[in-house]
């Protein structure tokens, strides 16, 4: 069974950082994807970025690009996301997400079948 634990979420001013960990198990594809997603209130999910476990390959929604960072550490089996030079508008519950790696549309939650809680994040303006 796969599972996913996000961690790191809080409350911070704008023009701060923080980074959120996903703790990983039980994935068995050989070749797979973890994603970070977040939804804010009203909002529909909106794909963040996403990292592959093959060959590391990273992928950012074009609007986050240079302020977000995702990387993993296979020993840990925990995947990050640097958050730098917060706004107000990423205020929401960001989720990390587990799929096989299909090869198109990287951040599309319909190719992710395993998710975590998720966690807040709140960035005061």
């Amino acid at each position: 069974e796969v599972q996913l634990v996000e961690s790191g979420g809080g409350l911070v001013q704008a023009g701060g950082s923080l980074r959120l960990s996903c703790a990983v198990s039980g994935v068995t594809f050989d070749d797979y994807a973890i994603g970070w997603f977040r939804q804010a209130p009203g909002k529909e999910r909106e794909g963040v970025s996403c990292i592959r476990s093959s060959d590391g390959s990273t992928y950012y929604a074009d609007s986050l690009k240079g302020r977000f960072t995702i990387s993993s550490d296979n020993a840990k089996n925990t995947v990050y996301l640097q958050m730098n030079s917060l706004k107000p508008e990423d205020t929401a519950i960001y989720y990390c997400a587990a799929g096989p790696w299909l090869g198109y549309y990287p951040l599309s939650s319909f190719n992710f079948g395993s998710w975590g809680r998720g966690t807040q994040v709140t960035v005061s303006s």
